[in-house]
């Protein structure tokens, strides 16, 4: 019986759809949220046996929920479909929370090259991990991917519905006492013919931190 499922935001991620549900592993459940995609997208996920859900409000954090939302398993994890992350991982990140050693299991991102993650996206991140240290909460990375029980994150109440939704979600399970883990993760290039929504460009690094800085004001 599958008691995780794992949320896949999608925005024109066709070419490296086919690789990343591939990789998932046996008992994960792929829910992949399109997020308006024009490549086809949805289409190609339901073809390689993913649930696809669709959000055509724009926004990491609307594609998020919409996913979470739909999951019906006791553990809920959370991936970016680009192929930069491993899906591999994630059994280990639920493995804590079954053992009770967490009640949210974040990655600290290890990149593999250094093309896989671009120097305005380091700082950025870095930038706002500090503040959060500060802060007490015990984070080096703002990361992609995550886990969690589902009922604890829908009564964790997050509002945010763009790029500051994994922050959100940080200071609200600081705020409810929740025990954080971070593991390093593998961070890889992306699949080609994909391009980050994020550390793609400065201006998308630029509007992530501003979503994130407006959390944390």
């Amino acid at each position: 019986m599958n008691d995780v499922d794992v949320v896949l935001p999608c925005l024109d991620e066709a070419r490296a759809l086919p690789g990343v549900l591939a990789a998932m592993p046996l008992g994960f459940r792929p829910i992949v949220v399109d997020n308006g995609s024009s490549d086809g997208s949805a289409e190609v996920a339901e073809e390689h046996g993913a649930v696809v859900v669709r959000e055509p409000r724009r926004g990491y954090g609307a594609a998020v929920q919409a996913g979470l939302t739909a999951a019906t398993a006791e553990f809920v994890c959370f991936l970016d479909c680009d192929g930069s992350l491993d899906a591999g991982e994630l059994p280990t990140m639920v493995a804590l929370l079954r053992a009770g050693q967490a009640d949210l299991v974040v990655g600290r991102r290890v990149p593999v090259t250094a093309a896989a993650w671009p120097w305005h996206a380091r700082t950025g991140n870095a930038l706002i991990a500090g503040l959060l240290r500060r802060r007490g909460i015990p984070v080096h990375d703002i990361a992609p991917v995550r886990a969690a029980r589902r009922l604890d994150l829908l009564r964790l109440g997050v509002e945010d519905r763009a790029f500051g939704y994994p922050l959100e979600l940080l200071c609200k399970a600081a705020e409810a006492d929740w025990r954080v883990h971070e593991l390093d993760v593998s961070y890889r290039p992306r699949a080609a013919g994909t391009k980050s929504k994020v550390s793609g460009s400065v201006l998308g690094t630029v509007r992530a931190v501003r979503d994130m800085a407006g959390v944390l004001w």
